[in-house]
């Protein structure tokens, strides 16, 4: 018998598999995005707005390379996988799933943490951390204590998310009553005897009508991020960049890079696709430091549509989960897999050989 696992011919098949798994509820916290779910839908509805341009004999394509060097590291594809949070409500052991799956498919990986004895043991992805507490940033003595932590386990950069400082009303949870302690449990959400979704009402992550909560500190700002680019030995990239302002901001402050996102269209709504801000964010950097992107994307034409509007490198997030959920280890596998392929593909009847060949002749917009 064949393996199902094979028969997923793109990621939208492992979609479909995820969902039929999961708890609603699971499949509601991974699917959904803030509010109205604007900018969510403009995430995929965007990329339909850029036409590739193909360059036919312009470059020889008998032998297709997707590698990129980023930071000084090699990777194989310019494809990697973002950071997400929750990934114990889809399978146990998420975090620690996720990276073995990115070491073995050779992916760079952004995590929060979890994972230190698999990026120890040499069998972990390339590992970038993610920032988000402002805890993290309240003294000097405490950033270069943590950078230091941080190289000492074999990280290569770390990432600060900018977006995440204030809570994002994601309805979809709320009207299901989403508790983050369900995605400890091993065995999924948790009901009562009639079926119902049982939870301590203390524990909700949201409620309708809630304001803001005050931070205990203050949250960190452009002079707080410099000064973490002093102290760290390593890169240190600005996650969360939508508008070439900010960019440019994050150039004179010294930053290693940015990653052009909308939090998966998660946080602020109505804030546009993460395709178009690109342009303007990879303007502003003016080839001074690497552009990444995230948001929305699922085939090879969305990657090499990026890369052709000037990004480094492209991440994904719900892919991956959705492999993860249907099959563990195999499933984020699989995923970087096939969109590896896809690309080598759109590349060699794109004209291109290499991903250096491809430059911002090879798409356009749609009129």
């Amino acid at each position: 018998m064949t393996d199902s696992l094979l028969k997923q011919v793109n990621v939208f098949d492992f979609a479909k598999l995820a969902r039929a798994k999961l708890d609603p509820v699971a499949w509601d916290y991974l699917d959904e995005g803030s509010d109205d779910e604007v900018s969510l839908r403009a995430n995929r509805s965007r990329f339909d707005d850029l036409i590739i341009r193909p360059h036919v004999l312009a470059n020889d394509v008998s032998k297709i390379d997707t590698s990129i060097t980023l930071f000084g590291k090699q990777l194989t594809q310019p494809i990697y996988l973002s950071v997400t949070g929750g990934k114990n409500c889809f399978v146990p052991n998420g975090e620690q799933e996720t990276a073995l799956a990115a070491g073995t498919a050779d992916s760079m990986m952004i995590t929060s943490g979890g994972i230190g004895d698999v990026v120890s043991a040499g069998k972990g992805p390339k590992v970038w951390w993610q920032y988000t507490t402002a805890a993290e940033f309240r003294t000097k003595n405490q950033m270069v204590t943590f950078a230091e932590k941080l190289q000492d386990q074999g990280c290569s950069a770390i990432s600060v998310t900018v977006d995440i400082y204030v809570v994002s009303h994601r309805e979809r949870s709320m009207h299901n009553g989403l508790v983050r302690s369900w995605c400890q449990m091993a065995k999924g959400i948790p009901r009562n005897d009639k079926g119902d979704l049982a939870y301590n009402s203390d524990d909700v992550l949201w409620t309708a009508g809630d304001a803001p909560a005050p931070r205990a500190f203050p949250t960190p700002t452009w002079d707080t991020l410099q000064r973490l680019r002093e102290v760290s030995k390593l890169p240190v990239i600005v996650k969360g960049v939508l508008t070439s302002e900010d960019t440019d901001r994050a150039v004179k402050c010294g930053m290693s890079g940015i990653i052009v996102s909308n939090h998966g269209a998660r946080q602020l709504d109505q804030v546009g696709a993460t395709i178009e801000a690109l342009p303007e964010c990879v303007q502003a950097a003016g080839g001074k430091i690497p552009v990444l992107v995230d948001g929305g994307f699922r085939r090879g034409t969305d990657v090499f549509k990026a890369l052709a509007l000037g990004a480094a490198a492209v991440g994904v997030g719900r892919p991956y989960l959705w492999g993860l959920a249907a099959f563990g280890q195999r499933g984020v596998v699989q995923i970087v897999k096939i969109l590896q392929a896809e690309l080598a593909a759109d590349m060699g009847m794109a004209g291109v050989g290499k991903i250096s060949e491809i430059d911002r002749s090879y798409v356009r917009t749609r009129h």
